[in-house]
């Protein structure tokens, strides 16, 4: 039973980044991560820290329209105290008027530790599967 709290609980964990970037709730979103968090976003970047990855996402969308991360398909092995996962992500990130923007598909493999605070992300990496341009019809 313990394990299958823990793989809802890191599923809810995943919708919180999505959660936490699409409303812009960058305090919400902190508490996805461990403190050393590594994560590595191939050609977009990698960053080390919390405060890094907090610091680029908060750039990064600051521009932005409508923003819609859905993160689907997660398969996660529970360890004890640790975790993997592997989650399909589409991410469609809108201009700021909304008219035009980009659709990043891929998949995120992560890996988790239970903190006293719960779960959180400790490594990511990203890997891009496909990356198109959007026009809003």
């Amino acid at each position: 039973m313990r394990e299958r709290e823990d793989r809802q609980d890191i599923g809810e964990l995943l919708i919180r980044y999505a959660t936490g970037i699409d409303t812009r709730d960058w305090p919400l979103f902190r508490t996805v991560f461990t403190d050393d968090c590594e994560l590595d976003y191939g050609e977009i970047g990698a960053w080390h820290g919390v405060d890094a990855v907090v610091e680029f996402m908060t750039v990064a969308h600051e521009m932005a329209g409508h923003t819609m991360h859905r993160i689907t398909n997660q398969v996660v092995s529970v360890d004890g105290d640790s975790a993997t996962a592997r989650a399909y992500v589409d991410a469609l990130i809108m201009s700021q008027d909304n008219r035009s923007g980009v659709n990043a598909t891929g998949f995120y493999d992560d890996e988790f530790v239970r903190t006293t605070d719960g779960w959180r992300l400790r490594r990511r990496r990203f890997t891009t599967v496909l990356l198109r341009m959007v026009e809003a019809a």
